[in-house]
């Protein structure tokens, strides 16, 4: 945890003109704490590599650390969470992105400590389809307990929040503003359940004006805090395919919704798992799958073998088909079962996590 000193000088560094994250965080670590660098005689800092007299110009400006004193003055009135790029409680991945914030301000009640984080993106005119794909998305994935990360922007992100809370998920809003405002506005409802249900996550600072730039800056938050990236819907342009693009950068996993050629909404998402730039998902089943995770490490089974298990009367269908069958596709057996592919993905998912089917490479299912 940082003193109130060295924060005083966090909060300078990350102020200072044409410095950048990526900057402040190497001359922290090579010289050894915030202060250090203000304190530090200047030709010493010129021989740090990538580290120029531009960067350098602002540092010993008074009105530098009078800035940082006010904002020092409002995180502590508020009572503001702030986690710091060296802190053990720092997102863990995005610890790990060379342009992660040097610190973040939170509020709220998460943890993201051991927990699968995914970010579901999209555009903020989203369609019936990308509505239903959502809840239908994050009622699958609601076993495996991941945090839902968003924007808390209208469309795709405000939807996949609200699904994640109906489902009693952790949900992260990450902001383009400070902690003290909220937009949009009519969003305000949110906030509240939110924090009890997650939080919300920003680098800026309670003086920083509202600028729309600010947006795809805090779209690195988002790709970098997460394991991976979901488009559910994107025009040919938005700032959903900026996060995409700086996951890939990242080296995280991207994944899209495909749609109608014709759908202007689609158009992104299409365009995405056409250049090889995402993946191709169309259930959570897809995603537990390409992702590799663990089922029975997410919900341990029991070791003795179950001799009766539950099943509601869908599951049973699916069961029995597959125990004649043995082993079968997942397009095969939604046709033989006579359920469409979202709704047989979310009972093959109820019956890996009841350890009765597993899954195997290439789509196909096996009773257990």
């Amino acid at each position: 945890m940082l003193s109130e000193k060295e924060l005083l000088y966090v909060l300078a560094l990350q102020r200072a003109p044409n410095m950048g994250d990526v900057s402040a965080k190497k001359l922290i670590q090579i010289i050894g704490s915030a202060e250090g660098v203000f304190k530090e005689k200047r030709h010493h800092l010129l021989k740090v590599r990538g580290i120029g007299s531009l960067k350098l110009k602002h540092l010993n400006e008074k009105e530098l650390l009078l800035e940082a004193e006010k904002e020092l003055g409002f995180i502590e009135k508020n009572e503001i969470n702030h986690s710091y790029f060296l802190d053990p409680g720092y997102p863990e991945r995005l610890r790990h992105c060379p342009d992660g914030p040097i610190l973040i301000f939170q509020s709220g009640n998460m943890d993201l400590k051991s927990k699968r984080i995914l970010s579901i993106v999209g555009t903020r005119k989203i369609t019936s389809y990308g509505t239903s794909f959502c809840h239908q998305f994050i009622e699958e994935l609601a076993p495996l307990d991941p945090v839902i990360v968003s924007g808390f922007a209208y469309g795709v992100d405000i939807t996949a929040q609200k699904a994640a809370m109906e489902q009693g998920l952790q949900t992260v809003g990450c902001l383009a503003h400070g902690l003290h405002q909220i937009y949009p506005k009519s969003h305000k409802k949110y906030v509240s359940k939110i924090k009890e249900h997650g939080g919300f996550i920003t680098e800026f600072w309670s003086n920083d004006p509202f600028d729309r730039n600010n947006f795809l800056k805090r779209n690195r938050i988002i790709a970098g805090i997460s394991e991976a990236t979901i488009v559910v819907e994107s025009a040919e342009k938005g700032g959903s395919l900026v996060t995409a693009d700086l996951a890939n950068s990242y080296n995280r996993e991207v994944f899209a919704i495909p749609g109608r050629a014709g759908d202007l909404q689609s158009q992104g998402c299409n365009n995405l798992i056409k250049t090889q730039q995402a993946q191709l998902i169309t259930s959570a089943a897809d995603l537990v799958y390409l992702l590799g995770w663990d089922i029975k490490e997410a919900k341990p089974q029991p070791k003795q073998t179950q001799l009766f298990v539950e099943m509601d009367a869908d599951e049973k269908t699916v069961w029995k088909y597959l125990k004649e069958r043995d082993k079968e596709l997942l397009d095969v057996i939604a046709i033989e079962c006579g359920f469409p592919t979202h709704k047989i993905a979310s009972l093959l998912l109820s019956l890996e996590l009841k350890g009765v089917v597993r899954p195997l490479p290439g789509k196909w299912f096996q009773v257990i």
